[in-house]
């Protein structure tokens, strides 16, 4: 009974990790839509809340990524003032 449940488990958890992987929102696709001017809530409807900010003298830098690719905001007073990203082709 183990053995069959594990036989079970195993590729679901493997599907499901796949699936999370290729949800990624770190894309070229994405990149192209951010535009300067818009504000830190545009860009996290685009590309889901960052994995790190933080702040500085008025500025704000964000960084999203995913495997070998990343994508990384600068914001002052909350508006894209510029955009970077590697990786994404």
């Amino acid at each position: 009974m183990v053995l069959s449940t594990k036989k079970v488990l195993i590729p679901i958890i493997i599907f499901v990790s796949l699936f999370i992987l290729a949800c990624s929102k770190v894309t070229q696709e994405n990149y192209e839509k951010i535009k300067l001017g818009m504000s830190y809530e545009e860009v996290v409807d685009i590309l889901g809340k960052a994995q790190e900010c933080g702040s500085s003298i008025g500025m704000t830098n964000c960084r999203w990524e995913s495997n070998e690719k990343y994508i990384k905001v600068q914001f002052i007073a909350d508006k894209v003032v510029f955009f970077s990203a590697k990786g994404l082709l």
